[in-house]
C-alpha cells in the first residue's frame, strides 16, 4: 500500500473527480462535547416533535457505536452557494421564498452518489471497507467536520467555511483506512452576532443555540400542526425552509457561487407565484416537486406555509383562490385559509365569507380560527 500522504492526496482528487469542494480527515473518536450539547438541547425540549433525534441520541457520542470497525472519518462538503441574495427576495410577497438548498433536486440523492462513487473508487483501490452518510443517520456531521478542519461551527450552529461560508452541503464516509487527522479549524467569528439577531422568530436563546420550535425552518418543514399565530406574521413569505441566518454571514462575501454542477436549482422554484401553488392538489404537488425535497413534507402542510404567506402578502387579488381552501379536505389547509382571509378581506367581505362557510365547518381548530 503507498504512504498515508499518497493515499490521503489521491483520495482527495477522486472526491474532486465526483464533484467534492473540501475534504478532510479525522480520527473516529468520541465527540463527547458536542454529545454533552446535544444532549442538553433535548432534556430541553428543543428537538419539539423531532422524536427520532431523541431515538438514537446516545449512538451520536462516538462514530463507534454506529460502525465499531471504522477507524478514520472522510468528511466531503459541496457548495451550495446561491447566484442571488435569499434576503432580497423576502420583498417579494406575491411569491413564496424556497429555501436554497431545496430549489434543485434532493441533495441527499445528490449527495449520496457521489459520496458511493467515491467509496466505490476507495473500496476498490484499497480493499478497505466503507460506509456513506448523508443527514439521515445518528452521525454529528456538523462537528466532526469542524473537528477535521473543513470549517467551524458558528453562532446560528451551521458550519462557516472561509471559501465558503454558511452554504455547504456536507457528506461522511466512515472506512477502515486508518488516516492522519487533519487539524481543526480556528473559530472566526468573533463578536459578530448578526446571524442571531436577523432571526425573524428568536429561535436563538443564546450564541450557539438553537430552540427548533421556534425555527421558521422546523415549522415550515417538520411540524405537523398548526403553526401558532405568534409565529405566522415573522414567516412572511417563507413556504419552506428559512436562509436568514446563513444569508447574513460576513463570510459569505467570500463564497463562491454554483457553478455548473449536479445540483442546479430548477427555475421554477426560483420565486414561484403563491396564487399558482396555493391551488395545487395531490397529484399535482407531486408532478411538480417530484425529486424535490419538498415533496416529502406532503401537500397539505406545503398549502398550510402558503397560505401563511398569502395572509402576509396584503394582496386581495388572492382572496377568491383563498377562498376556495375553505372547503379542502385538510383541516391544517382550511384553518390557514381563514386566517389568511382575515388579514386580506374587508368587514364586508369577512361577513360574507364566515356566514358561507362557518356553520358547515366540524373541526375544532378550524372553528377557533373563524371566533377569533
Amino acid at each position: 500500500m503507498p504512504e498515508e500522504p499518497a493515499v490521503k492526496n489521491h483520495i482527495i482528487r477522486m472526491a474532486q473527480d465526483a464533484g467534492f469542494e473540501l475534504i478532510r480527515f479525522t480520527a473516529a473518536d468520541d465527540l463527547s462535547a458536542s454529545a454533552n450539547h446535544f444532549r442538553e438541547f433535548l432534556q430541553l425540549g428543543r428537538h419539539g416533535d423531532m422524536a427520532w433525534m431523541d431515538a438514537k441520541a446516545d449512538r451520536r457520542a462516538d462514530p463507534r457505536t454506529l460502525w465499531p470497525a471504522v477507524r478514520s472519518i472522510i468528511i466531503l462538503a459541496m457548495n451550495s452557494g446561491p447566484r442571488h441574495d435569499p434576503l432580497k427576495q423576502l420583498t417579494l410577497t406575491n411569491r413564496g421564498n424556497i429555501s436554497v438548498y431545496a430549489r434543485g433536486r434532493d441533495y441527499h440523492d445528490v449527495v449520496k452518489k457521489k459520496l458511493k462513487q467515491v467509496a466505490r473508487d476507495l473500496h476498490r483501490t484499497y480493499n478497505a471497507e466503507v460506509k456513506v452518510f448523508v443527514d439521515t443517520a445518528p452521525v454529528m456531521e456538523k462537528p466532526l467536520a469542524a473537528k477535521a478542519g473543513l470549517g467551524w461551527q458558528g453562532k446560528h450552529t451551521n458550519l462557516v467555511s472561509r471559501d465558503y461560508g454558511s452554504w455547504l452541503f456536507l457528506g461522511s464516509i466512515f472506512t477502515t483506512l486508518s488516516l492522519a487527522p487533519d487539524p481543526p479549524e480556528t473559530d472566526h467569528c468573533g463578536s459578530c452576532r448578526q446571524c442571531l439577531d436577523i432571526c425573524p422568530t428568536n429561535a436563538f436563546p443564546a450564541a450557539r443555540q438553537l430552540d427548533a420550535r421556534r425555527c421558521i425552518s422546523y415549522l415550515t418543514i417538520e411540524y405537523k400542526g398548526h403553526i401558532a399565530e405568534e409565529y405566522r406574521r415573522p414567516i412572511g413569505n417563507r413556504i419552506y425552509g428559512c436562509d436568514d441566518c446563513l444569508s447574513i454571514c460576513p463570510w459569505n462575501k467570500y463564497a463562491r457561487t454554483l457553478d455548473e454542477t449536479a445540483y442546479l436549482p430548477r427555475i421554477e422554484l426560483a420565486m414561484p407565484d403563491l396564487g399558482d401553488l396555493v391551488a395545487l392538489d395531490d397529484a399535482s404537488f407531486r408532478q411538480v416537486f417530484s425529486g424535490s425535497p419538498i415533496k416529502r413534507i406532503g401537500r397539505d402542510f406545503f398549502i398550510r406555509n402558503v397560505l401563511i404567506a398569502i395572509g402576509n402578502s396584503g394582496n386581495a387579488n388572492f382572496i377568491a383562490v383563498t377562498e376556495q381552501r375553505l372547503c379542502d379536505l385538510s383541516p391544517h389547509v382550511r384553518a390557514m385559509a381563514v386566517w389568511a382571509l382575515s388579514r386580506l378581506c374587508d368587514l364586508s367581505q369577512w361577513q360574507r365569507i364566515k356566514e358561507k362557510h362557518y356553520r358547515d365547518e366540524k373541526d375544532a381548530d378550524v372553528r377557533q380560527e373563524w371566533e377569533k
